[in-house]
């Protein structure tokens, strides 16, 4: 799970305008060119929806939830965005969709070479809809940019799209009810690797119930169907940035995890 955000989070009903500012300086600063956020919607009993853009909310933040960057193919975008609509509107887990305050999608770039795949969203990421934005997310930042990229540049999501009660491990009906959006968002992004983060996320994507440290330092073939290049889909794992917080000595196995993707993006 990501951790808290350093900078902290004001709800957006509370923000005044230069706390709005800075707040979106902030998620540009971790490379988030833009923000979806879903319009208050009036319900059969009369409520708001859990995401409402009161009016004095500047116009550039009103653009909605998981951001998708607009350098990707159009179709694929438009994809995307049409997956997107669907997940923030699901309701398949009856404990999950009354206890979450927004659906994280995921954000980045429609047509990124590399996906990053956690376990489930977080406090924070539960708060503002955007994953990996607390500690966790601030290392994987660091994790990505130690390698020539950025945010920007790579697509991030977890296997959940809700958060689990108190952070709690996420069940088997769960997996499956969201395991068909994380395959779909696989299949039209059609990254060259995915880095599955943490053991959660390695054993799902790889439908194995070995541990982390058995599966990460090497590559396996995606368990999917076969592309339409025949070119299968590469998958490392490695550790959850959030592990790494609290055990930093294991940071260098997660380096060497990284050279390898770096190796096989530069096609060395």
């Amino acid at each position: 799970m990501a951790m808290g955000h350093e900078k902290g989070f004001i709800p957006m009903e509370t923000k005044t305008i230069r706390d709005q500012e800075y707040f979106l300086k902030s998620l540009r600063e971790d490379g988030v060119e833009e923000i979806y956020v879903a319009r208050a919607k009036q319900t059969a009993a009369g409520k708001k929806s859990a995401v409402s853009v009161p009016p004095e909310v500047p116009q550039e933040a009103r653009t909605a939830q998981p951001s998708v960057s607009q350098t990707g193919p159009r179709s694929v975008r438009d994809e995307l965005i049409e997956l997107r609509d669907k997940v923030l509107a699901c309701s398949r887990c009856t404990e999950l969709a009354l206890t979450r305050k927004t659906v994280v999608f995921g954000a980045g770039n429609a047509s990124a070479k590399l996906m990053f795949v956690g376990e489930a969203p977080g406090h924070d990421e539960d708060v503002q809809g955007l994953p990996f934005v607390g500690k966790a997310g601030q290392l994987l930042t660091k994790i990505i940019e130690s390698i020539g990229y950025t945010r920007k540049q790579v697509f991030i999501c977890n296997v959940l799209k809700c958060r689990p009660p108190q952070n709690r491990t996420p069940q088997s009906d769960e997996i499956m009810n969201c395991h068909d959006y994380l395959m779909k968002q696989i299949a039209l992004i059609h990254p060259q690797i995915i880095c599955a983060l943490g053991t959660f996320a390695a054993q799902t994507i790889l439908k194995t119930g070995q541990s982390i440290s058995h599966l990460r330092g090497k590559f396996y073939d995606f368990p999917g169907s076969v592309p339409p290049d025949g070119q299968p889909i590469k998958v490392i794992c490695t550790f959850h940035p959030a592990y790494l917080l609290r055990n930093p000595q294991d940071k260098r196995k997660v380096w060497e995890d990284m050279k390898m993707i770096q190796k096989e993006l530069e096609g060395k």
